[in-house]
């Protein structure tokens, strides 16, 4: 008898990857046009991928991930970490999801999830029954991640165009190009090639962890993105929706118009955490003085997207803003 095959959970949140486009060439409309499958029909569209793992499909939502946000991060954290303590022997999760939000709910995950065991975000550019189709290709490399020993305790990574990237550091570069993933200065993880799959770093798991079971809502974060001549009104808008937290995307290295500054420190002057990232896309904003005289945070060189998360989990344990610099200080 032969050794048998890694056990690896398939868990379907819809997405360009687990999408049937109408067409050979529906590579445009496919979310309005294409049809929505399963984990369980993904597997019967790609068969390829059975020789690579013993699957279990488990559904989720099948939807574009445009529609994923905040509560269904929560319930796919339980459901993921639910998966992995109810089978120890389990090598690792596989998780479909749509490439617009994937980096959120990657690093959601990445802050939440206890476990040495692979947690694997795959999407893709074009969904099934296209010309050029990078569906089964992205999803055979993140299963042979998934399964693959030397991927053990490297957080939640994400798996495209054969290259593996840590949930903190990468994002969506491109709307349409098949190589849209990218970790910005510190680059994948590793690849995977078509004899093994290849790491060549590891990252910093001294993040702060968040126990998703513990947490019923995640309070309401806005993130304001700066211009020049930007005022105060977005500001007040976020304030009566109920905003807990505000992050700015600021102008490198890191703030923003007058009348804008002036109306977040009333915010905070109000109680409200305010992070100060920037809307560059490369590089640190650090604590300068006038952040410290304000009480305002530092995102260092998170994007503000996933500034946003982090302090929203991080306003479920405090609002002081030294706090939570520390937790910003430490992912």
């Amino acid at each position: 008898m032969g050794t048998p095959s890694p056990r690896v959970a398939l868990i379907g949140c819809g997405g360009t990857i687990s999408t049937r486009a109408s067409g050979p060439f529906d590579t445009l409309d496919y979310p309005e046009s294409g049809t929505k499958l399963n984990a369980a029909d993904v597997l019967d569209a790609m068969p390829e991928l059975a020789t690579i793992a013993d699957v279990s499909p488990i559904p989720f939502r099948e939807v574009g991930s445009s529609k994923i946000g905040p509560d269904d991060w929560l319930s796919l954290a339980r459901t993921v970490q639910a998966t992995l303590d109810a089978d120890p022997d389990l090598a690792g999760v596989l998780i479909l999801h749509g490439t617009a939000t994937l980096e959120e709910t990657a690093f959601f995950l990445d802050l939440t999830l206890r476990s040495d065991r692979p947690v694997v975000l795959v999407g893709a550019q074009r969904p099934l029954r296209t010309i050029g189709t990078d569906a089964v290709s992205n999803a055979a490399a993140a299963f042979r991640t998934a399964i693959s020993p030397a991927a053990r305790d490297r957080g939640v990574m994400v798996v495209l165009n054969d290259e593996i990237h840590a949930a903190r550091d990468v994002s969506k570069r491109s709307t349409y190009r098949l190589q849209a993933f990218a970790s910005g200065a510190y680059g994948p993880l590793g690849v995977v090639d078509s004899d093994r799959v290849v790491f060549h770093r590891r990252p910093d798991r001294s993040a702060p962890r968040f126990d998703p079971a513990r947490i019923d809502v995640l309070p309401r974060v806005d993130v304001l993105y700066a211009v020049g001549g930007g005022d105060g009104v977005m500001v007040r808008a976020c304030l009566d929706a109920g905003a807990r937290g505000l992050v700015s995307a600021g102008f490198a290295p890191g703030m923003t118009a007058p009348a804008e500054r002036e109306a977040l420190n009333m915010a905070a002057g109000r109680g409200i955490a305010i992070v100060q990232c920037s809307r560059a896309g490369s590089g640190r904003v650090a604590r300068r003085q006038a952040l410290v005289r304000d009480g305002w945070i530092a995102g260092g060189d998170l994007p503000p997207h996933k500034a946003r998360i982090l302090l929203m989990l991080g306003l479920t344990r405090t609002s002081d803003p030294g706090r939570l610099q520390q937790l910003f200080d430490e992912v």
